[in-house]
């Protein structure tokens, strides 16, 4: 009797111990927020952040942004229950930042002002073109928000303690996830419409840190739980986790091959190249990584920036490695699908297990969860600020102020509308992520990816580089990789016809692979390049004036 209460009062201060950190941190983030309110006075302030930041600070920023959940928490996650495949997530996230740099990154920097829309709009009829762009920016968002959320719900969940079966204040679990992911996107909608740009830049900064801290403390932990010797962790890692040395190699969740099966096995090998494909280009194409170039004074500063980000992205997805790793060979693969069956959790699993090991009893257990949670939920607070601010700014800035009010709206009017688009994205955002909550958080992003390489990027690849392009090819290169990569993804198994689906009841699903991107990238710029053809505007003193923009920045604001 006395051994069961000792162990209710340990397990009840641990948590107290872990509420207290995670609030602590929660009223930093929202003071820097204020502080930053208070720097917030004109249009670009609230959108670029009055383009203050240096290479470093915006490097740090972008990392911040580009860390989401779903590197942190849902990589971790793969790693830990499908080793080698899911290491798949963590190259393609980090090889996409080539793209950005070389194609992207000083070439937008200099042409535009506030939102992707307005390189593709430099040389186009306004309207059709910014709506466009609204349109895609919001959908990109929305995707990506999902995964944020569905992170927040299974983190807060594990840090109450509240697994399938228990109460908590008492709601049951999902009751109390569904409550989680409201109340982060409550936060969320305050860390936009109070911090703008700079509120959120700076939320980004202290998080990457802490995240960055986190993850080596956790890695240096695990190294040396194994004596620094990687082939033995690799090994207590495919004997903990089931599936033996199959851990190791890859055909665990993609590409598996069916035996007597070709059709399903060449869909399987084709659903590989479509998430490698989207992973790759998708970055090029996501709006809130876009709008970061934007808070630089210079396209040197936008360079430095992008290589900063790429050494402290790269140094972070080595890192996963040993987290995923780690986590499969000291939680095991049981004991992390029974706290959440994406695998969402396995990271702060693994703290938890490395501070009983390492400092002691369930309070140090306790202690390290709670540090890492925190991070994590710093992470999916900075994230889904940065989503939402994108998302609000493409509404007020391209579709209010330029398309509703044809560029005469003043700019207290367009902030205001921001933060007010800022309140609508995040109750959607809520709503969708409480049917998403069985999907794995990486999986979901590998998702907004796709969208945003098959709607965005054809038409900001050829804005930039074809001379022809023009306004009908700007809207059928958006409209088209949109519409294609939403409805393969409804028809898909992500959404029906699966166990694991957004609705595992239901059956629509034809469309046999996971990721769209081997049909809609291709087709979005299948479609930009037919828009195109068949239009016969053309304005090649437009496109002189935005090459030598671009290229040289003159005329950049």
């Amino acid at each position: 009797m006395n051994t069961v209460l000792a162990a209710e009062a340990g397990s009840t201060t641990a948590r107290n111990l872990t509420i207290t950190l995670f609030l602590v941190f929660v009223a930093v983030t929202l003071a820097i927020t204020i502080w930053a309110s208070r720097q917030t006075k004109t249009a670009t302030d609230f959108y670029a952040g009055g383009r203050s930041f240096s290479g470093f600070q915006n490097g740090m920023a972008i990392g911040g942004d580009y860390m989401s959940a779903a590197s942190f928490l849902g990589i971790a996650g793969m790693i830990a229950l499908y080793g080698y495949d899911g290491f798949l997530y963590s190259i393609g996230f980090l090889v996409a930042w080539l793209v950005a740099l070389l194609l992207v990154a000083e070439l937008l920097r200099n042409s535009g002002r506030y939102t992707m829309a307005d390189v593709l709009a430099f040389r186009m009829r306004q309207r059709p073109v910014r709506t466009a762009a609204a349109v895609s920016t919001i959908t990109v968002s929305i995707f990506y928000l999902l995964a944020q959320m569905v992170g927040a719900g299974a983190l807060v969940a594990l840090l109450l303690g509240i697994k399938p079966g228990t109460t908590f204040l008492g709601m049951d679990a999902d009751t109390a996830k569904i409550a989680t992911i409201i109340m982060v996107g409550a936060l969320m909608i305050v860390y936009v419409t109070v911090g703008g740009m700079k509120g959120t830049t700076y939320v980004q900064i202290v998080k990457a840190f802490l995240l960055m801290g986190g993850a080596t403390i956790m890695t240096v932990l695990v190294l040396a739980k194994y004596n620094f010797n990687l082939s033995e962790l690799l090994g207590a890692a495919a004997a903990s986790s089931g599936k033996g040395d199959g851990l190791l190699g890859p055909g665990l969740r993609y590409g598996v091959e069916v035996a007597g099966d070709a059709t399903q096995t060449f869909y399987n090998k084709m659903d590989l190249l479509s998430l490698g494909i989207a992973l790759v280009l998708g970055t090029a194409g996501l709006p809130h990584i876009l709008i970061r170039f934007y808070t630089v004074p210079t396209a040197k500063t936008a360079r430095k920036s992008v290589l900063w980000a790429i050494g402290i992205i790269g140094t972070f997805y080595l890192l996963t490695l040993a987290l995923g790793f780690g986590a499969a060979a000291l939680v095991g693969s049981e004991a992390i699908i029974a706290q959440d069956k994406a695998g969402n959790t396995a990271a702060p699993q693994l703290a938890e297990a490395l501070g009983i090991d390492f400092l002691g009893g369930e309070l140090g257990g306790a202690a390290l969860l709670a540090i890492i949670a925190a991070v994590a939920f710093a992470t999916i607070l900075a994230v889904v600020a940065g989503l939402t601010l994108a998302s609000s700014s493409s509404l007020a800035h391209d579709f209010y102020a330029n398309v509703i009010k044809k560029g005469q709206a003043s700019e207290r009017q367009e902030v205001r509308v921001a933060r007010i688009s800022a309140l609508v994205i995040g109750a959607v955002s809520i709503l969708l992520s409480i049917y998403a909550q069985n999907l794995n958080v990486a999986f979901l992003v590998a998702l907004a990816f796709a969208v945003a390489a098959s709607g965005n990027l054809p038409a900001i690849l050829y804005s930039l580089f074809w001379r022809r392009f023009n306004t009908s090819g700007a809207v059928w290169a958006i409209y088209g990789g949109l519409l294609a990569a939403v409805l393969l993804v409804f028809f898909s198994p992500v959404v029906s016809g699966a166990p694991t689906a957004m609705f595992p009841g239901q059956d629509w699903q034809w469309f046999p692979l996971s990721n769209p991107g081997l049909l809609s990238i291709p087709f979005g710029f299948l479609c930009g390049w037919i828009g195109t053809v068949i239009s016969k505007e053309h304005d090649e003193e437009k496109y002189a004036e935005l090459e030598v923009r671009a290229v040289t920045g003159a005329g950049a604001h």
